[in-house]
Order: C-alpha cells, then sequence, then structure tokens
C-alpha cells in the first residue's frame, strides 16, 4: 500500500482561508453506508414493537404473572447494558465495521431462540441474547456513521438509527396487527421469530462497508482512510484535509496510534480515573441526555400502550394494535421531519422544542388518564389519551430520540468515542431496563395517570438541564466539538446566546 505522507503534529486551521467549504450537498456513498450501518437499528424497534402486542399472547400461551410480563419486557434493555459496555471496547480493537456484523449476528441467535422458544425460561435465554446484540448495536451505528460522515451532513446522517429504530416499532406494530388472528400458540412465535431474517442480510450488507476512516487512522492506516475520505467528501481537497485534522487529532490523543500499535488502552482512565475538565463536562452532557432519554418513559409507553388502554376501556386486540400503527406512523414521519432540519437548525433548538413538548403532552396525559380511573370512561378522555400519546411519541422523535444518538457519538474525542459513548448508552440501557421493568409495579401503587405525572416532572427537569449543559454542534467538524466543552464560562455564553 502506498505510504501518505502527513505530519501528524500540523496543525490545521479552522480559519485558513484555503480550507475548504463543506457543502449541504449530500454525499451518496456516505448516506449509503450510513443507511446499511443503521439498518442494525431497526432490529431494536422492530423488538420493541412487536412484543408490546407479542406479550399478550404470550401471557395466554405460557401463563406467566405480570412480575413475569415485566421482567421478560425489561430483560433485552438490562441485558444490552453488557453489549453496550463491551462495544466500545470491542469496536476499538476490532474495528467499527465487524462489530456491527456481531451484532447483527448475536441478534440473530436470540431471535432465533424466542421463536422457537417452547417455555418460559427457554423465551427469556432468547431475550438475554438479542440484548447483548441490541447492545451491541446501539452504541456501534451512530459512532460509525459519525465519524465516516462530512459535518455538514453528520446531524442527518447519524440520526439515522433513530429513524431505521422507529421503522422497526411501525414494522412490529404492523406484525402485530397481521399476524394476531393466528392461534395464540403459534403467533407470538412468528412475531418474535421473523427479526432472524432481516439480521442474516444486514450481517452480510455490511461486510461490503468500507471501515471508519477515524479508526483507521487511529490504526496507523493513512492510506485506507483517505480512500475512504476521498469517497465520502466532495473533493480531493477536502478529503486531505479531513485527514490531516483526523491525524493531528489522533496524534494528539496517543502517540501509539501513529505506529498502530494502539488497541483501545488508557481510554478508562482518561474518561474516569483522571479526566480533564472537558472531559467531565462531555461526559455530563453525554450521560445526561442518555438518561433522560430513557427516563421520560418513552420506552414504557410503547411497551404497555396495550395495557394503558385496556385500563382505559378499549378491549379488543385488534383494535389495541390499531392505535398502535397509528401512534407509529406519527412517531415515524415526526423523526422524519426532524431527521431532515437536524441540519438546517441545529440540535439545540429541535431538542428543546421536544422536551417541552413532551413535557405538556406527558401532563396532559396524565389528566385524561385520572379521568378514565375515576369509574366513568368518557369518550372525550379516550381521545384524548390516544392524541397525547400521539404527541408524546411524536415530541420524542423531533428530539431526544434522534439527537440523543447524534450527541452520544460526536462530542467525544477520537480517543474516547467508542468507549465514552458506550459507557453514557449503557447508562441509556440500565434506566431503560429499570424503567420497563418497574412500569406496572408502580403504576398499581400510584395509577397510570400518576406516572405520567411523574414522567412529565421528569422531563421539565431535563428541559432545563438541556438548556445549560447542551452546546449546539451544527456544522462543527468532529474535532472542533471539543473546543466547546474546553472553557466553561465561554461555553455557557455560547449556549445561553443560543
Amino acid at each position: 500500500m502506498e505510504a501518505i505522507e502527513l505530519d501528524p503534529h500540523s496543525v490545521p486551521d479552522p480559519n485558513d482561508p484555503s480550507r475548504p467549504l463543506s457543502r449541504p450537498k449530500m454525499n451518496r456513498y456516505a448516506l449509503a453506508c450510513a443507511m446499511l450501518a443503521s439498518t442494525n437499528s431497526a432490529l431494536l424497534g422492530y423488538d420493541i414493537g412487536v412484543i408490546s402486542g407479542a406479550v399478550l399472547f404470550i401471557k395466554e400461551s405460557l401463563h406467566i404473572s405480570s412480575t413475569q410480563e415485566e421482567i421478560l419486557v425489561g430483560s433485552l434493555n438490562v441485558c444490552s447494558l453488557i453489549g453496550s459496555l463491551a462495544s466500545g471496547k470491542t469496536s476499538d480493537y476490532i474495528g467499527r465495521r465487524y462489530t456491527i456484523v456481531l451484532a447483527a449476528a448475536t441478534f440473530f441467535i436470540g431471535a432465533l431462540l424466542m421463536g422457537l422458544a417452547p417455555s418460559y425460561p427457554f423465551l427469556m435465554g432468547g431475550r438475554v441474547i438479542a440484548g447483548i446484540g441490541v447492545g451491541y448495536s446501539l452504541m456501534i451505528a451512530p459512532v460509525y456513521t459519525s465519524e465516516l460522515s462530512p459535518a455538514m451532513s453528520r446531524g442527518f446522517l447519524s440520526s439515522l438509527p433513530e429513524v431505521f429504530i422507529t421503522i422497526g416499532i411501525l414494522t412490529g406494530y404492523v406484525s402485530n396487527y397481521a399476524l394476531s388472528g393466528l392461534p395464540h400458540h403459534l403467533n407470538w412465535r412468528l412475531m418474535l421469530g421473523l427479526a432472524a431474517l432481516p439480521a442474516v442480510a444486514i450481517a452480510f450488507g455490511v461486510i461490503a462497508m468500507p471501515e471508519s476512516p477515524r479508526w483507521l487512522v487511529m490504526k496507523g492506516r493513512h492510506g485506507e482512510a483517505k480512500k475512504v475520505l476521498l469517497r465520502t467528501s466532495e473533493s480531493e481537497e477536502e478529503a486531505e484535509f479531513r485527514l490531516r485534522e483526523i491525524t493531528h487529532a489522533a496524534a494528539q490523543a496517543n502517540s501509539d496510534s501513529i505506529d498502530g500499535s494502539w488497541r483501545g488502552q488508557g481510554v478508562w482512565k482518561d474518561l474516569l480515573g483522571r479526566p480533564s475538565p472537558a472531559t467531565r463536562r462531555i461526559l455530563v452532557a453525554a450521560i445526561g441526555i442518555n438518561f433522560f432519554m430513557q427516563a421520560s418513559g418513552n420506552d414504557a409507553v410503547i411497551y404497555y400502550l396495550p395495557e394503558v388502554f385496556k385500563a382505559a376501556g378499549i378491549k379488543n386486540k385488534r383494535v389495541l394494535f390499531g392505535i398502535n400503527v397509528i401512534m407509529g406512523t406519527s412517531k415515524a414521519c415526526f423523526v422524519l421531519l426532524s431527521a431532515l432540519f437536524l441540519d438546517r437548525f441545529g440540535r439545540r433548538p429541535l431538542l428543546l422544542l421536544g422536551s417541552t413538548g413532551m413535557t405538556v403532552s406527558l401532563a396532559v396525559l396524565g389528566m385524561a388518564s385520572k379521568f378514565l380511573e375515576s369509574g366513568h370512561k368518557p369518550l372525550w378522555a379516550i381521545v384524548v389519551s390516544v392524541i397525547a400519546v400521539c404527541a408524546d411519541v411524536s415530541f420524542f422523535s423531533m428530539g431526544l430520540g434522534p439527537i440523543t444518538w447524534v450527541y452520544s457519538s460526536e462530542i467525544f474525542p477520537l480517543k474516547l468515542r467508542a468507549q465514552g459513548t458506550s459507557l453514557a448508552i449503557s447508562v441509556n440501557r440500565l434506566v431503560s431496563g429499570v424503567v420497563s421493568m418497574t412500569f406496572l409495579s408502580v403504576t398499581n401503587e400510584i395509577s397510570f395517570g400518576g406516572i405520567f405525572f411523574v414522567f412529565s416532572g421528569i422531563m421539565a427537569v431535563g428541559t432545563v438541564f438541556f438548556f445549560f449543559k447542551m452546546p449546539e454542534t451544527k456544522g462543527k467538524t468532529l474535532e472542533d466539538i471539543g473546543a466547546l466543552f474546553e472553557d466553561k464560562k465561554t461555553t455557557s455564553v455560547e449556549m445561553a446566546g443560543m
């Protein structure tokens, strides 16, 4: 391979007039790679959507209790904690691309076991394995995409994992509706087992993708990195400039990257042992947004929506699944709108609008639920509940849904990115598991209306957190973003002025 002569210590000047101007034109090769990598996320979305309906039939077929139902639903999220924690080190060692393949292969095994499960313990075993695969995919898809994408389109491309999660959720709802008429001992097995088919296609498709250019530079493989950058940039000049920036960042992060001996060592010490002030601020921002994403109760609302509306007086399963499809369609439309406008309006405006809308929607849902719990079940309260749920998931899909993955994958410096993102997403998975595994138990104590008021309060706190802790990253290269967290006073002034 031809060597690329670069001085890793030469600092690219962001104000240099020779710096290539990034254009908003979408690079088709980067788009294709991002879509293929993000397709892995559809497997999680499908499971979230399909389990909400499948569990109604699993309860009848396997005669499980409400506690077992909570464990079944939440176990995938808790076990995804294992995959998300391991994914950072794994992707630093074997690369981003092969970690995506590993995620798809692991989920395939889990889906197959769930579809063939003869008993509750067997079914739980499948969800544990599938959960590990989900943990890998949630971290690696946005990291790979952000490292491959040009700065001006990174918001859209890095939000594609949430787009595919939403498409997966909608597909799961449609699967519930289409298969609900089959015998109860068969329909839930087909609902869960069908996820194994796309996992195979994803695993083989990802092999044709290029490796992340930033990972290649950290391994000292500059020639391969330049080839990838040439295909994901609009000109050779832009590719050269991006390569110089990445090489300089890699040299600053770790001298071992220059000779290719780096294997992800020393990252945890830099993250948690003796973090710099900037690293601490990045950790607070990344962990905070992932915490509020799941503490908002969005996953629990999706998982248990049929239970919520059963309590509201809607008993027909096909009607319940039909409401799910309506909600899934609304969610899909808003996540697409958000993805399209992230690079135009920025992360902060959409994040703040989405979290404010969720606060109001959850409060309205809580009030409507209180009316329904009073003994009377007026039609207007049911209609308001349906509208409030659709509004809640739509605002989530506009803000927290896609922007959590974008922020998590772009604010960490190169050396810390994979393992830092894996730590933040591990918090995401832990909170999701705790919320989904306790949702029914808590509602038995404080009612559905009560828990929706709690979620509304959490989102009000989250909105304040986002306003003060989340700087705007629109249009900045990954190498430039670190400067936003370097000086606390400057950062606060910049955020307050946005």
